[in-house]
């Protein structure tokens, strides 16, 4: 649920809760990303950054990314992995 006061978030604990969530590489890896082809002069807008082994299921941006459209990157149906 929305804050109604955007003061009330506790931004600090929201961001310990993502560390301790193992988020934060998953996330620095994808701005790395981002960054890359930022250097490059690629023009991003409107495009996300697909990698080409998804992170759920143990790809990372040495396995490669692309350009794709919001649309066809989000509608992949990746099932995280269960471990046996």
């Amino acid at each position: 649920m929305p804050y109604k006061n955007p003061d009330d978030r506790n931004l600090k604990r929201e961001y310990q809760l993502q560390v301790k969530r193992g988020e934060l590489p998953k996330r620095m890896e994808r701005q790395r990303a981002r960054r890359a082809l930022d250097a490059k002069g690629v023009d991003r807008t409107g495009k996300d950054v697909s990698h080409n082994v998804p992170f759920v299921k143990g790809g990372d941006n040495k396995d490669g990314y692309k350009l794709e459209s919001p649309h066809t990157n989000r509608a992949r149906n990746y099932k995280k992995l269960t471990k046996p």
